[in-house]
């Protein structure tokens, strides 16, 4: 349940020294073909890291064989240096693999203002080209390279989603395709087009211009409606590479309904494992104008602090919720707030913009999910944003991350 799940691809992860913890830090995934299609969709932050620019870029003709990923630092605000070091890692993942350094992408993660340690950096990518030809890679190469994108993290984060098909010449039409993936995230989960760091891999025979358009309409309603912390990095990239190695032919909507799952059950488990959180929160914003702005009333409770805080403290507090729908502005969202509706975990404790039921029927502290339902009864258009509450860890963790 990895990147290398599909059919055609390699990957490794290993301790290079970048992490001071002696922890896996270099991650490589690549593609042996016999297609060599990518896409990405990358942070809309206008302060962007150096691979960032790199891989935007290398992609813009559809194509990579390769994808080369560093925790450890973020190689972001580093100056034209900074640049450089990301140029001279593609140069050397596509001179160990006899490629070109345009089909290499480049991703960082880690502490910004901060540049590589250059030595250590190439001599990873040594050992993991190394690992890729090790008899077991083939087993645990995926693992390790989850393994290796990790900053906060406390658990890597796979997916596999497995299709039927058919191949052109096959007799039985029994074949089947994939989605494997890997991402990272654990804190500064507020995309905008993207999220952290990701890395999608398929098997079916797609082109670049529908690899393309299937990412962002994927990532659009999942990895796009992930908000932790309100917080969007410099480094945001998700990348999805295409083997063509299963031979089966799939339809732009195929692959956008793969893609999507995939997506979705990542985007869960960052939010799963948020920094310091105790739940995770669906706000699902109901009979909206229309989605954009189901999306603008949803991310507008889950930003909210005094919400997280509430959650936090295992108390139902819909004050809190209906006050942050209500900093919308009506031109996104139109509706009448003497209309509102709002239920938590089932039990409608705001009722046309008023006391529904009382909130002490609502126990926030029998489990982790905690699902919030916002009716606008302003049109039929529905969206969700996940976030989490808002903890002491959360404050601990964030205090001391660059120390």
């Amino acid at each position: 349940m990895t990147v290398t799940s599909p059919q055609g691809f390699r990957a490794a992860g290993v301790a290079a020294g970048l992490k001071s913890t002696g922890a896996q830090d270099v991650a490589l995934v690549v593609n042996d073909g016999p297609l060599d299609v990518a896409a990405a969709v990358l942070t809309s932050n206008r302060v962007f890291a150096a691979p960032v620019a790199w891989t935007r870029q290398a992609v813009s003709d559809g194509r990579a064989t390769a994808v080369v990923l560093n925790s450890g630092g973020a190689n972001a605000c580093t100056g034209p240096e900074g640049f450089a070091d990301t140029h001279r890692t593609a140069e050397h993942v596509a001179d160990v693999l006899s490629t070109s350094a345009g089909d290499v992408l480049v991703c960082s993660t880690g502490l910004i203002g901060v540049r590589l340690p250059m030595p250590e950096l190439l001599a990873g990518i040594d050992a993991a080209v190394v690992a890729l030809d090790d008899p077991s890679s083939a087993t645990t190469g995926g693992g390790d390279a989850a393994l290796a994108i990790m900053t906060t993290d406390t658990v890597p984060k796979t997916v596999e989603v497995v299709r039927e098909g058919s191949a052109p010449g096959s007799l039985d039409g029994g074949a089947t395709w994939s989605v494997g993936g890997m991402a990272k995230g654990a804190g500064m989960l507020a995309p905008g087009l993207a999220t952290m760091l990701s890395v999608l891999t398929t098997d079916a025979v797609v082109d670049a211009e529908t690899a393309d358009a299937a990412l962002r309409a994927a990532t659009r309603t999942t990895f796009d409606r992930v908000d932790s912390d309100g917080c969007m990095s410099t480094n945001d990239t998700v990348i999805l590479l295409a083997s063509g190695a299963s031979g089966v032919e799939v339809t732009p909507a195929e692959l956008t309904d793969a893609l999507t799952e995939a997506c979705a059950s990542l985007a869960r488990q960052l939010v799963a494992d948020a920094e310091g959180a105790s739940h995770e929160v669906a706000v699902t914003v109901v009979n909206a104008s229309d989605e954009d702005a189901a999306v603008a009333v949803a991310r507008a409770v889950t930003r909210s602090n005094l919400f997280k805080t509430a959650i936090f403290g295992n108390d139902p507090n819909w004050g809190r919720i209906v006050s942050a729908v209500g900093t919308v502005p009506e031109d996104v969202a139109p509706f009448d707030a003497l209309a509102l509706d709002v239920s938590v975990n089932g039990v409608q404790v705001c009722r046309a913009g008023g006391v529904g039921e009382p909130r002490e029927l609502v126990d926030l502290a029998a489990g982790r999910e905690v699902r919030v339902e916002i009716d606008l009864h302003a049109g039929t258009a529905t969206a969700t944003v996940w976030t989490n509450d808002l903890t002491h860890d959360y404050v601990h963790e964030n205090s001391a991350y660059s120390s």
